[in-house]
């Protein structure tokens, strides 16, 4: 009899601790439960521990971390009619558990589903073009429709990205085939662009060198024609000093001398190898003037020999005909100076030559 009695209460014991043990509920940080009894929807348990009625309680724990849903891909046609497959990515979270549990049978589904319908929906009003370059737009436009929807499911869709808009095999080749054109055509206005700068800066330097050119030849012709100037003035006063010098010194010869004179030409004719002679007098002048110098003519009459004075008197004074004669100092001035402008020209030339070595483009592809 105490054998059973202390069975019973054994047993006892254990049922009691497993009552006890099912009415403890332990809620994780990141979780909430809905707790229900008999079918009835009592409270929500917060994290930690929770003790409920044993035996005819339902506890479901809901996860209240960001949850990523992927959307999975599908067709659509856009409003131009282009087939895209697209796929996206939505990040959820549970706000409200008691409604994500009573006012929906799968929330994860459901939002799923809603995504798919409303990315067909927005696609489908867009273009092609539209759809690939504005992505953010509708992004930002479905995360805006789901989170609507999804209120009621107390459920928050904190964002939305479509991860890949592929359009159909035929639409990509037409849409290389354009890009590919549009490459061509601004490769092909860029190099006409690039030919016409460089025909203009070529064009450009071609007239600052022959301006440079002229202007070159035209000082070189200057400085030449004035160093002919120089050099004619030179020589005429030179030719006039000489003939200067040659009348004042011959003011006082007679007669005799010149004969003299004429007697050593004639020499110096007959020792050269000409058989040709061209006398700048007449013979007989000269014979005369050797009878004469030999005693043999008459005697000669006295020959009143010019002075310095009349002699100036009668082809005027050496400074008025002559003029005034540079100095060495001076044509050695005028001979540097003129070097000095050749070597300024020159140095122009080449700055010229670099500008435009420098300017000229090379062509692009």
């Amino acid at each position: 009899m105490d054998e059973w009695i202390i069975a019973l209460l054994f047993l006892a014991i254990i049922a009691s601790l497993l009552i006890a043990i099912n009415g403890i509920k332990i809620v994780r940080p990141y979780e909430q439960a809905v707790y229900m009894r008999l079918g009835r929807f009592v409270r929500i348990l917060n994290q930690g521990f929770n003790f409920v009625t044993p035996l005819v309680n339902e506890v479901i724990k809901l996860d209240l971390r960001t949850q990523v849903l992927d959307v999975p891909r599908q067709e659509v046609i856009t409003k131009d009619n282009s087939p895209v497959n697209v796929d996206a990515i939505i990040y959820i979270k549970v706000i409200d558990p008691s409604k994500a549990f009573f006012q929906v049978t799968d929330y994860r589904a459901a939002t799923i589903y809603l995504a798919q319908t409303t990315l067909r929906s927005i696609i489908g009003d867009m273009d092609l073009d539209e759809i690939l370059s504005n992505r953010e737009k509708i992004n930002l436009r479905l995360r805006d429709i789901l989170d609507e929807a999804t209120d009621k499911w107390g459920v928050k869709v904190e964002a939305v990205e479509i991860r890949e808009v592929d359009p159909a095999p035929k639409v990509k080749q037409a849409m290389e085939e354009q890009t590919s054109a549009e490459r061509l055509r601004r490769a092909a206005i860029l190099k006409a662009d690039g030919s016409k700068t460089a025909a203009i800066l070529s064009a450009e330097g071609e007239k600052r060198a022959r301006i440079l050119q002229a202007e070159g030849l035209r000082q070189a012709k200057v400085l030449e024609a004035e160093g002919e100037r120089v050099a004619i003035i030179l020589q005429s006063q030179g030719e006039a000093q000489r003939l200067r010098i040659l009348s004042v010194g011959a003011y006082s010869l007679d007669s005799k001398a010149l004969t003299v004179l004429s007697l050593d030409t004639m020499k110096a004719l007959g020792q050269g190898q000409s058989t040709k002679w061209i006398l700048p007098f007449e013979v007989t002048k000269l014979v005369e003037g050797v009878s004469e110098y030999l005693g043999v003519s008459q005697k000669l009459p006295e020959k009143h020999m010019a002075t310095k004075e009349e002699l100036a008197d009668t082809v005027g004074k050496p400074e008025d005909i002559l003029g005034p004669i540079p100095k060495y100092e001076e044509l050695r001035r005028d001979l540097t100076q003129v070097e000095a402008d050749i070597e300024k020209e020159q140095v122009q030339a080449e700055q010229v030559r670099d500008l435009i070595s420098k300017k000229k483009p090379t062509e692009g592809p």
